[in-house]
């Protein structure tokens, strides 16, 4: 006998409107040219002379991935302005990543208060978000990835603020932002509409297309903001199965820099180049063992930068345009 299973059919389903949202779209995104938060750190710098080197010598791909915050605290345009320019060739997140990226599409507002809804029994369960569903539903027929299906469903509809949404500009200008998600861990998971094998077929799709840029590596940049579990298991397995193709073909995958931006102390004078003891607790920060660590250990280059991601960000983006230009004129 199977066993029971919880009936979605009971639950009340309750639209946006009716939700009190922490995080407006207006209040918080911040503006190239405009909004440029005080914040400088020495890696910087040497990350966007790689990034430029990266694109305009080699044609090598630029990963940027990135946790849900990273949206929510206003990061939307520069990553957008960073994708217009060619310097960033792909964009990644988890599933709560392209939840915001979808409420702040089509409403300007996203985020409700865990601690009011959880207790009110009410938390993830809204209408419009569950539109996310169905739209995965039919992506898995098209044979699309979930950042694609997403996104192509904001900018056909003529959502609002698709041009402020990094998934739909992603559609419309055709650079990849892959969605990479956990059955269970998202609040979309909670609703009746919910497909398990749709969810499946499209962030796999994702992973292979993912997987095919980390081919190009080489020479690149893996930038990872804010994404403390997804961001470094993602990457881990796409770069085993790109090196094994790669090592087949006689080539290598291990001329590249990588980047770790999070609010985690590593302090400087911590050799985060080196595998943390496993008597340390940050031995499980997995950021640090892979993507610091592991896979720049035969060759490559990591930094770490720590501060919050709507400062840190939107400078490095600066620096990798002023260094864009001065590259274009051969300074």
């Amino acid at each position: 006998m199977p066993f029971e299973k919880f009936d979605r059919s009971r639950l009340n389903i309750l639209p946006l409107d009716e939700r009190i949202h922490d995080v407006d779209l207006e209040k918080v995104l911040l503006y190239p040219g405009k909004d440029l938060p005080e914040y400088d750190h020495p890696a910087l710098d040497p990350l966007a002379e790689a990034v430029v080197k990266a694109r305009r010598e080699y044609d090598a791909a630029v990963l940027l991935m990135y946790g849900a915050h990273v949206i929510r605290t206003g990061n939307g345009l520069y990553m957008i302005e960073l994708m217009k320019r060619g310097l960033v060739t792909h964009f990644a997140t988890n599933g709560a990543g392209s939840i915001h990226d979808f409420e702040l599409a089509l409403k300007g507002h996203t985020c409700e208060s865990v601690a009011k809804y959880i207790s009110e029994g009410q938390f993830g369960l809204w209408k419009e978000t569950g539109m996310i569903n169905d739209i995965i539903v039919q992506g898995s027929k098209d044979g699309l990835g979930w950042g694609e299906s997403v996104g192509r469903y904001i900018w056909e509809n003529n959502f609002p603020y698709r041009e402020k949404s990094v998934l739909a500009m992603g559609y419309h200008l055709q650079v990849p932002c892959t969605v990479h998600i956990g059955i269970g861990n998202d609040i979309i998971n909670e609703h009746p509409n919910a497909d398990g094998a749709a969810m499946g077929t499209c962030s796999y799709n994702d992973f292979l297309i993912y997987a095919k840029t980390i081919e190009n590596l080489e020479h690149g940049v893996f930038l990872n903001f804010g994404s403390a579990v997804a961001g470094p298991e993602v990457y881990l397995k796409a770069l085993a199965m790109a090196r094994n193709v790669a090592k087949q073909e006689g080539r290598s995958i291990t001329d590249f820099k990588t980047a770790v931006f999070d609010l985690q102390g590593i302090k400087d004078s911590d050799n985060y180049s080196a595998t943390p003891p496993k008597t340390d607790p940050r031995y499980y920060f997995r950021p640090w063992k892979t993507i610091l660590a592991r896979t720049v250990a035969d060759g490559g280059e990591s930094f770490y930068v720590c501060g919050e991601h709507n400062k840190t960000l939107p400078n490095l983006a600066a620096k990798v345009f002023e260094a864009d230009e001065k590259y274009s004129q051969g300074i």
